[in-house]
């Protein structure tokens, strides 16, 4: 694990920083104390990162069970309530990986995953530019087109620019060249370049520039602008921050349903996260996703015992550890205690980070997943990659993450139909001597009911007078449903006087009686 140090410290430094507003953001949006964010994060990388397969991915509080957690505190009747709701979500995700539901991840076809990489890659850039230009009316974290703050996604980029901060757009200007001159060409000078990364730069000048222009009415940045971790006056008072969950409530159905709710939504979130960045790991990896439901439960079960927010493998701070080199499960768990001593040890020189400095690092984060080019390969390999690709990347843009998601599944399984309705069966017109139709039609290796109307659109059109050859050698799954047609069939082709004649692993038979006598087929 530490042969790769080298790249794993780096890429953890900048994930700590990719993480710090994030774990505080959404706290914020999700009606908890902020404190509640950090634990999260902490236990995201420390715990789960430890017991976790994945050699990059990296777990935390995420956007997208913001809008759930805000609900169910006030559903509930408190925080502390809640968190009883945390720790049944992660003993029920151990549940879901001792019965190996990690598989589930494996059903989303290629072009929603990478439509939910481009999504997100989009949204970060959308969400990023009012921070970019010092407008932080609405927490980091929010990730919904609809915001915590009554604006959407578009309008509160309209209103950043009549918002602008000076002082914050100067620092955010400075930082994003710092970060392309780092990326584009010092990265490639030395191995010091390389070691120190840009955004661990951009953020030291950040702080000085804070110092520096503290006294400029111009271009100083206020305190609202900046990072806000909180700070105790003791060490009582730091233990006072943590929250512990009212195990007297358990009995309540309504924290049952919260906890499914979550261990659903968290695990389903974690899948999708892993075969996401399984597909932009350079070293193409593969995720045991039964261990990382078991991870995620047991990160659950503490960080909700401690007052923390559920956690879930997070794409954002996956895809930025990848983004810089990260190499090992090292970076997450770094992370993870680069959060734990920061908070404890430095929380006021973190105070002093601009929060325009991070959005120009999540700006960069964020292109890199929605590159241009990738729009014009999917539209190259076709519509039916293309179509489900565009409605999960507009989904995750106008709704959120899990309405996109959803919404590009449905459309993935639609296209299957439609491949399966015309992929049912080959249909051969072979002779049409002296009047008569002499057609074949061979079925598919499988055969379901989703094929039922391409195979009775075809058999109603046929002509009188046909003679028609039926060859199911080939097929190997032949649907009940599908037998129920050729039955029903054959009293048509009567009244056609179409004959039929068909062959089977049986055997041949000419206008059989009953078709399930003469198909001997496997049932798999």
């Amino acid at each position: 694990m530490f042969k790769n140090i080298k790249n794993d410290l780096p890429a953890s430094i900048v994930v700590f920083f990719v993480a710090l507003p994030l774990c505080l953001g959404i706290a914020l949006a999700s009606g908890a104390p902020l404190f509640s964010g950090l634990i999260a994060g902490i236990v995201g990388g420390i715990i789960v990162g430890a017991l976790s397969g994945s050699q990059i991915g990296v777990s935390g509080p995420a956007a997208g069970l913001a809008a759930i957690v805000l609900t169910a505190i006030g559903a509930l009747g408190g925080y502390e309530n809640f968190l009883v709701a945390v720790v049944l979500g992660g003993v029920i995700q151990l549940v879901f990986g001792a019965l190996k539901a990690g598989i589930i991840g494996y059903y989303f076809p290629s072009s929603v995953i990478k439509g939910m990489l481009t999504g997100i890659g989009i949204i970060i850039i959308l969400k990023q530019i009012p921070h970019f230009f010092g407008y932080d009316s609405d927490p980091e974290g929010d990730f919904s087109f609809f915001q915590i703050d009554g604006e959407n996604t578009f309008t509160e980029i309209i209103n950043a620019i009549n918002f602008i901060s000076p002082g914050a757009t100067v620092i955010a200007v400075i930082g994003l060249a710092i970060l392309l001159l780092w990326d584009k060409i010092l990265s490639k000078q030395g191995k010091i370049f390389q070691i120190i990364q840009g955004p661990l730069v951009a953020v030291v000048v950040g702080i000085l520039y804070y110092v520096l222009t503290s006294s400029s009415e111009a271009l100083s940045i206020s305190k609202d602008h900046l990072v806000s971790v909180p700070i105790p006056d003791d060490f009582t008072s730091f233990l006072g921050q943590f929250s512990f969950p009212n195990f007297g409530v358990i009995t309540r159905p309504e924290i049952w349903v919260t906890a499914f709710t979550i261990a659903l939504v968290a695990s389903l979130e974690t899948l999708l996260c892993v075969e996401a960045t399984d597909k932009i790991d350079p070293e193409k990896r593969v995720t045991p996703t039964n261990r990382e439901l078991l991870a995620q439960g047991t990160g659950n079960i503490i960080s909700g015992m401690i007052g923390g927010l559920p956690v879930t493998q997070v794409i954002v701070r996956s895809s930025a550890n990848i983004q810089s080199g990260g190499k090992t499960k090292m970076s997450a768990i770094i992370h993870g205690f680069l959060l734990l001593i920061s908070v404890i040890l430095i929380p006021r020189l973190l105070n002093m980070i601009p929060l325009s400095v991070l959005a120009s690092i999540l700006l960069i984060v964020g292109y890199k997943l929605a590159k241009p080019k990738l729009f014009k390969t999917m539209y190259l390999l076709g519509w039916k990659q293309f179509v489900p690709f565009m409605v999960t990347v507009l989904g995750i843009v106008f709704i959120d993450l899990l309405w996109g998601i959803g919404l590009g599944l449905l459309v993935g399984i639609v296209v299957i139909l439609i491949k399966s309705y015309q992929n049912s069966h080959f249909l051969h017109i072979e002779d049409k001597s002296n009047g008569q139709h002499s057609i074949k039609m061979t079925l598919a290796e499988e055969v379901t009911f989703f094929n039922k109307g391409a195979i009775l659109k075809e058999l109603d059109q046929l002509p009188m007078d046909t003679h028609l050859t039926l060859d199911v050698r080939k097929t190997r799954y032949l649907d009940n449903d599908i037998i129920e047609i050729l039955d029903d069939f054959s009293e048509k082709a009567k009244n056609k006087n179409i004959n039929i004649k068909l062959i089977s692993e049986s055997g041949i038979a000419e206008n059989p009686q009953s078709y399930i006598e003469f198909i001997n087929l496997r049932t798999k």
